[in-house]
């Protein structure tokens, strides 16, 4: 099975346009100098992938598209935001458990698409 690989956002307007229309989205802000980034993001697309299947995965480089990071008051890489129907439920930064954050995103998820 292929791992499905997380949408680059280029642009702030793009980004907000996914937050509007998507039900389930994931953002992982990284870095291309970040080595925990790149430790957790194939952890966090597989975590996802085969959980939460219906979830949108996005990926903002920070080194590349700083306005989009500052403009979600992204301040330490990385960060990882979890949106339901346009309202933040979760953000994570640094250092965290993908455990905790299966668990985070359980709850929301299943009361998203229980009727899908």
């Amino acid at each position: 099975m292929q791992i499905e690989k997380m949408q680059n956002i280029q642009t702030l307007e793009q980004l907000e346009a996914l937050k509007k229309s998507e039900v389930a989205l994931l953002i992982l802000f990284g870095g291309k100098d970040c080595n925990v980034c790149h430790a957790v993001k194939p952890k966090l697309i597989k975590l996802i992938t085969d959980n939460y299947p219906k979830m949108k995965m996005v990926y903002v480089d920070c080194h590349v598209v700083v306005d989009v990071c500052s403009q979600n008051g992204v301040l330490s890489l990385p960060t990882l935001q979890v949106f339901f129907s346009g309202q933040r439920f979760i953000e994570e930064v640094r250092t965290f458990s993908l455990g905790k954050v299966q668990q985070e995103i359980a709850r929301p998820y299943s009361m998203v698409f229980e009727n899908s």
